[in-house]
């Protein structure tokens, strides 16, 4: 289990348009009267599973819980939004452009990203979409297993109005036994919309 510790390394410095948008969104969450709980992990070093997820306002409390915990979280995005205007804006905000074309090239970018970084915090939302799915994708286990980083339980809870970070776990490589605990953990979560949610 990974230690706690201070993050030594300075935030990331943002430009005009990124910082407008992280500033107004931060701005807005901090007067909705949601509490932040958790603490990270260290070395920050970790996937974060961003869940549940069925609104596009969980990024804006989860960028909210981010920046209470003073974390500069990363997220995967496809390249046509890393095109001018908006590539130095997501680039900024901890965006990573990937060709989602093909899945396996996603883990393994991902692996090798984890690899060559000093600090790496990528935050996945298992669901992947907003809609009602099926099941969860695994991509997010089995960039945590190839790159040998723990998986920390990011979580938003809309009836007690609390986000933040849970537990962290290794993964096993038991995929099954691994999602009973996270089915446990995230069965105390309520979502923005219920009837979305995705069973584990």
């Amino acid at each position: 289990m990974p230690t706690i510790g201070p993050t030594h390394k300075p935030p990331r410095k943002l430009g005009l348009m990124a910082r407008t948008l992280r500033w107004i969104l931060v701005a807005w969450f901090k007067r909705q009267g949601w509490t932040v709980e958790g603490t990270a992990p260290y070395p920050r070093k970790f996937v974060v599973i961003a869940a549940p997820h069925t609104s596009n306002w969980d990024f804006v409390y989860f960028l909210g819980a981010a920046d209470a915990l003073n974390l500069d979280l990363s997220f995967m995005g496809k390249e046509s939004l890393f095109r001018w205007p908006l590539a130095r804006a997501m680039r900024d905000l901890g965006g990573v452009p990937v060709d989602r074309s093909a899945s396996h090239n996603v883990v393994d970018a991902m692996i090798t990203e984890f690899a060559r970084r000093d600090e790496f915090m990528l935050t996945i939302a298992p669901e992947g979409t907003r809609g009602k799915v099926r099941q969860w994708k695994t991509g997010f286990y089995h960039i945590a297993l190839g790159a040998k980083v723990p998986m920390v339980f990011g979580m938003m809870d809309y009836k007690r109005k609390v986000v933040g970070l849970g537990p962290a776990m290794m993964p096993s490589g038991d995929y099954e036994a691994d999602m009973k605990v996270l089915s446990e953990f995230y069965r105390a979560c309520t979502p923005k919309f219920p009837d979305r949610a995705t069973a584990l």
